[in-house]
């Protein structure tokens, strides 16, 4: 008998970043077609041949910053990433692992029998628009991490990179007007954030000025508040992995924590994304925070 219960499910309680609100969301398949359209040099527009396969992935503070579907005979994988991550191909390998088995369980497809199983061609794209300098396009290959080298060239996986800065890929951007709009916003943000140290208003500033110039104007109409949210934890995350680096977990996550505070984050919220400090560590940040900000009232 067939396991309908697959090991790994479609998640619908963690929290998105914004590229995965814009392009893996059920109701924004639109917005996938645009951006597989503009890819693969295709013309989709019947947003009923999108399966999407996103997977439960345990990241930073229950966030997905990837999209997976089935389109066209293909598993398509795609991630973001502002920070350049040399090791795409072998998270992409270990992420196609659980997109397969779920692939293959759902359809009971007889993989321990004689019959030869087809499977959809995987196509793996990460998007980068982080401040180091990286060339239009990179291939990202598993080989180059394998301690020995494999001089039979036996076995590949291969992540594209995709720069997004501004003169990298302008010809893709200008085919797809929601991963511009997405572009647009984030640069916003970025600028923003120089010209103020509150965080939420630099967010505040760039979502007001999109709807006005009608970039991603619909969608932050409708999704302003959970946005705002996104954003101001995606953001706090960079900051959060730098201070990882300099200062180690538990006051890389004080400071993220009092950031996160500091921007009207609700203690749930919080609570939800800080993992490396104990409710009572919390309470005392949170109370901290208040009683500074009572007294700047």
């Amino acid at each position: 008998m067939c396991n309908t219960q697959t090991n790994v499910s479609i998640n619908r309680q963690h929290k998105d970043r914004l590229f995965t609100m814009i392009f893996g969301d059920n109701k924004n398949k639109k917005n996938i077609l645009s951006l597989y359209n503009a890819l693969h040099d295709t013309n989709y527009t019947n947003e009923d041949v999108v399966e999407i396969t996103t997977i439960e992935d345990a990241l930073y503070i229950n966030m997905k910053n990837d999209v997976s579907f089935l389109l066209d005979n293909c598993l398509s994988l795609w991630e973001h990433q502002s920070t350049f991550n040399p090791n795409m191909p072998v998270r992409g390998l270990m992420y196609y692992g659980n997109l397969y088995n779920s692939y293959i369980d759902e359809r009971c497809l007889p993989i321990y029998d004689s019959k030869f199983v087809k499977l959809p061609v995987p196509k793996y794209i990460v998007f980068y628009n982080g401040t180091v300098e990286h060339e239009s396009i990179k291939k990202l290959k598993l080989s180059d991490a394998f301690i020995q080298e494999d001089s039979n060239h036996e076995f590949e996986w291969t992540a594209i990179m995709i720069n997004l800065n501004k003169g990298k890929n302008d010809e893709l951007l200008s085919k797809c007007k929601a991963l511009s709009d997405y572009m647009t916003f984030i640069n916003k943000i970025n600028y923003y954030k120089k010209t103020t140290d509150i965080l939420k208003d630099a967010i505040e500033l760039a979502i007001n000025e999109c709807i006005k110039e009608d970039v991603l104007a619909d969608f932050l109409r409708k999704q302003r508040s959970d946005v705002m949210l996104t954003c101001l934890t995606e953001f706090s995350e960079e900051l959060y992995k730098k201070g990882l680096l300099e200062k180690g977990f538990e006051i890389a996550s004080i400071e993220n924590a009092k950031n996160l505070f500091n921007n009207d984050v609700s203690y749930e919220v919080v609570r939800q994304s800080i993992k490396h400090l104990t409710d009572e560590q919390l309470k005392e940040i949170y109370d901290d925070v208040m009683t500074e900000k009572k007294k700047n009232e």
